[in-house]
């Protein structure tokens, strides 16, 4: 048996209309919003009485998908400062490609984001950086140079 494909990344969020507001300015597309909660919901996570509100955002040719989730119940847990350097354990980032690099980031920085360290170019293939976004999650972003 094989997988079929990656359906989302999931992303706990704080403010999840940021989160929103971010990922659209970025150029995803709101798919739409639902509240989950009861029986499978809480034994899907292993956890009591889970109510959280989700939105789905795809990129816009409809392969990739992210996953928002602001959990009511119960309350999230913080995994300690929102700055965290890029060699912490576990997902340290989602990367997106993307025509502009610069004007990009211009338009996300209205919406918190902050370069984690400076705009690279890889060989004469590649401008790449990564922004530091709501909730800090950190996000990869690569302009493929011509």
């Amino acid at each position: 048996m094989a997988i079929q494909r990656m359906d989302n990344v999931g992303i706990v969020v704080e403010n999840m209309d940021a989160a929103i507001a971010f990922f659209v300015e970025l150029g995803m597309e709101l798919e739409g919003r639902a509240e989950i909660e009861g029986p499978v919901a809480d034994r899907c996570t292993g956890l009591d009485g889970v109510r959280c509100d989700i939105a789905m955002v795809r990129t816009p040719d409809g392969h990739s998908r992210l996953e928002l989730a602001k959990y009511r119940s119960p309350a999230p847990i913080s995994a300690g400062p929102r700055n965290r350097p890029h060699n912490i354990l576990g997902t340290h980032r989602v990367m997106f490609a993307v025509d502009d690099l610069e004007d990009t980031v211009a338009r996300l920085r209205p919406h918190g984001a902050e370069l984690v360290g400076e705009m690279a170019r890889f060989e004469d293939s590649y401008l790449l950086c990564y922004v530091r976004g709501p909730e800090g999650i950190i996000v990869g972003l690569a302009e493929q140079l011509r």
